[in-house]
């Protein structure tokens, strides 16, 4: 745990500490560890050396460390290091599970229900503070429309700015609008503020796969040259001349799709076994127990439970696991061969205290109850924030239609305007609208592709459920930037030729 610091640059810090966010994102689930070894009969401090072993609490397992470290090797009482270790911590509710544990130990009371009782309580907190979390986030995604909003009315001024060069040659001169400076607003500053909100979202969202980086890996090997060829097709003269009919934004939709269609596919592999995963874990371990219950052993309860045949994908993994059981692969053996092919963190945790709670022995039938419920419970907040973070993905929808439909309507306005004013311009006018339709139809199609990052780290946690998301969004942005092309030119019949893109 960081340790307290000093001052005002002291506090600020730890404000925005990591490590008090982690811990309190791990704290439910080493009370939860406690609690089981509590009712298992396991003094406190073995359970803090027991605590080392248990990699997929990272922050807790570092604490364990240090709290043997100082007991064995500085020689102090255990209860005067878990005193230390709150006076230390960064976390309040770390802070009061100590301070409670000690003096609970201290005053001689039963240290199970203590655990118990805890544990209720930090999975109230938990509930209130996902309600919070969710709040947060909307007005994060608030935030993120005022910005689309911005990014719209940019557009719209730059493509009035481009019509009143036209229009301004009427009386000799001109406002000079660079065309260096339209593309860095679309190909710089936008992307770049979209960038700024995907990162506070990512500090406010954790995902639950944190384990991803094979599929970004391969996601990178994409994308780079994907807008390496973009930006080839936008700088170099003629270049886009030699494909056509395609044009510049065809490129850029086809480029952007492409390379968010394979990262998709195999996230959809993932996500899809690692859901099903979370979804099945409170069962299974709830058959575990209803199985001990009966008499059997633990080893029998395990294969019993797997023989459940709704499970979905996840049942190839339960019988993996019966299969191992059977041919007498210890427990934890097959937990680390778990671990190889399941992502989620909720699943791992789940699967690593049952197997403590069964090589623990004691009163397993009341710790695996424990377990049971809170899983059930955990699992319960999992799909209600989900479900409640899902609508704002047909906002990102609602988002890319209205910005392409109305830069186009705006274009196409002013140029409609420019050739009603002076016939003679009607076709420099044109020219000019087609090269600044062109620029920002690319930059709202990136603009939009982007977006879908921000929606997928938003409703699940992670950027590997953008890639879908993007891919839908860069099409919907073309296919709104054609539609409303196509249906202005009905509109418009003063005879001059709307931009083409």
């Amino acid at each position: 745990m960081a340790k307290k610091r000093s001052g005002i640059l002291g506090k600020l810090f730890n404000s925005l500490s990591e490590d008090r966010e982690k811990t309190d994102a791990e704290l439910p689930f080493a009370v939860m560890i406690f609690t089981l070894m509590a009712a298992s009969g396991i003094s406190p401090y073995n359970s803090w050396k027991k605590m080392r072993n248990l990699s997929f609490l990272q922050v807790f397992s570092k604490e364990a460390d240090e709290v043997v470290r100082q007991v064995e090797v500085l020689g102090k009482d255990p209860l005067t290091v878990m005193y230390q270790r709150a006076e230390a911590t960064d976390s309040k509710l770390y802070r009061n599970f100590l301070g409670g544990f000690v003096s609970s130990v201290r005053s001689g009371g039963k240290l199970a229900d203590y655990m118990q009782s805890q544990l209720k309580s930090i999975f109230e907190l938990r509930y209130i503070n996902l309600n919070r979390s969710i709040e947060r986030i909307a007005a994060l995604i608030e935030a993120y429309s005022v910005m689309l909003i911005v990014v719209l009315c940019t557009y719209i001024l730059f493509v009035i700015f481009s019509s009143t060069n036209v229009m301004d040659l009427l009386g000799g001169g001109s406002i000079g609008i660079s065309p260096s400076m339209s593309y860095l607003i679309a190909f710089a500053i936008m992307p770049i503020m979209s960038c700024i909100f995907i990162l506070m979202a990512h500090n406010m969202q954790k995902s639950a796969f944190p384990n991803l980086k094979d599929l970004y890996k391969k996601a990178i090997i994409f994308i780079i040259p994907a807008f390496a060829a973009i930006a080839a097709f936008g700088v170099i003269p003629g270049l886009i001349d030699s494909i056509k009919p395609l044009g510049f934004p065809e490129i850029a939709t086809l480029g952007l799709t492409v390379t968010s269609i394979i990262p998709a596919i195999q996230y959809y592999r993932i996500a899809k076994i690692n859901y099903n995963a979370e979804e099945s874990i409170p069962s299974f371990i709830r058959d575990i127990t209803e199985a001990q219950k009966t008499g059997q052993s633990p080893e029998k309860s395990i294969v019993q439970a797997t023989k459940r045949k709704d499970y979905g994908p996840f049942s190839k993994f339960l019988n993996l696991i019966r299969s191992q059981i059977e041919w007498g692969v210890p427990l934890r053996k097959t937990f680390d061969n778990l671990k190889k092919d399941i992502r989620s963190w909720f699943v791992i945790v789940n699967f690593a205290m049952l197997v403590e709670t069964i090589e623990i022995g004691g009163n397993s039938i009341e710790s695996l109850e424990i377990l049971s419920e809170y899983s059930e419970k955990e699992r319960e907040i999992q799909v209600n924030r989900r479900v409640l973070l899902k609508p704002y993905i047909l906002l990102a929808f609602m988002w890319s239609a209205l910005i392409a439909v109305t830069t186009t309507i705006v274009a196409l306005t002013s140029t409609m305007m420019t050739g009603v004013v002076s016939t003679d311009l009607a076709a420099a006018a044109t020219m000019a609208m087609q090269d600044q339709l062109k620029v920002f139809s690319v930059g709202i199609i990136i603009q939009c592709w982007i977006s879908g990052f921000f929606i997928g780290k938003i409703s699940e946690g992670n950027f590997g459920a953008g890639f879908k998301i993007s891919a839908l969004l860069a099409v919907t942005a073309y296919v709104s930037l054609v539609a409303s092309q196509l249906l202005l030119q009905g509109v418009f019949t003063l005879g001059l030729k709307p931009p083409t893109m």
